[in-house]
């Protein structure tokens, strides 16, 4: 990889859970990162969160000390977008709004370099739509982490219609520069990951809406079952109702499937703010 090409800095936009980790990890692997929110309280909730994760490695033994400190010294928070302005490489982890992303990557064009590579952590929005409200579709791609991102090992590669072979690699390589394991997935709904999972998680809801057994029976049987490390209706919590609701309704309106429809029972369920686990009462209680 030429020099003019490598990736030295990263902006991380967002520093929610998604975004915390994602910064986390890319200060981890020994880049310098920047995170960027739209308030200060944001932005030491955020970092605040790093480091509480970093400090319970270091209790567990996981981590030492020094890997802590070197990881937080590469990390820094701002609510202004100018402090990514020499970024080789933006991710994008705000709210699932294509307006909002939109707006946020239009800001951040204004301040940084031609080279600079754009990414957007989203799970349904279209890659090619983002990069086309850009100025720089060639150098846009999705990179889908997977939530605790400094656990979960794989990162879905989206290659948009406009994004290049230099651009893939790019980012395809940075994916795997943070101990990740990355797949190139396709710039349709649901990329690999949620293409598969969505339908098994709402046809749970359907049988479990038929009457085909408990919340706890039905969990305990993919568990023990099929060897699923949680059962459906408690990932669903875990996952949040409201996510995959969204999700669903996206891929069912690119797809026309009944397998991607969301049913009565999740629709309502995220009416009356019954979300999972961030609400403390989903499919279970908290």
């Amino acid at each position: 990889m030429a020099d003019d090409t490598k990736i030295r800095g990263v902006g991380v936009l967002g520093c929610g859970l998604m975004g915390s980790g994602i910064a986390q990890v890319c200060a981890q692997a020994g880049y310098r990162t920047v995170v960027r929110e739209v308030d200060q309280a944001r932005v030491e909730g955020g970092l605040g969160r790093i480091e509480q994760f970093l400090e319970n490695g270091v209790a567990r033994k996981k981590l030492t000390a020094e890997a802590r400190d070197s990881t937080m010294g590469r990390l820094s928070g701002s609510t202004s977008v100018d402090a990514l302005a020499d970024c080789d490489l933006i991710i994008e982890a705000i709210v699932e709004n294509v307006d909002a992303k939109r707006a946020v990557f239009s800001e951040v064009e204004a301040v940084v370099g031609p080279d600079t590579v754009f990414c957007s952590n989203t799970s349904s929005v279209c890659i090619t739509e983002l990069a086309a409200a850009t100025r720089r579709p060639d150098k846009f791609a999705g990179l889908h982490f997977f939530s605790p991102v400094p656990i979960m090992n794989l990162v879905e590669v989206i290659r948009g219609l406009t994004t290049t072979d230099d651009t893939y690699r790019r980012v395809f390589d940075f994916a795997g520069s943070l101990g990740k394991q990355p797949v190139t997935a396709p710039d349709r709904p649901g990329f690999i990951v949620n293409r598969l999972l969505i339908p098994y998680l709402l046809s749970a809801v359907k049988a479990f809406e038929s009457g085909c057994g408990t919340l706890e029976d039905m969990d305990t049987a993919m568990t023990l079952g099929c060897g699923h490390p949680m059962g459906p209706f408690t990932l669903l919590d875990f996952v949040g109702l409201d996510t995959t609701y969204y999700i669903a309704n996206i891929m069912f309106e690119e797809f026309r499937d009944a397998a991607y429809a969301p049913p009565p029972l999740l629709k309502r369920m995220v009416l009356a703010g019954r979300l999972g686990r961030k609400s403390g009462h989903g499919f279970y209680q908290y």
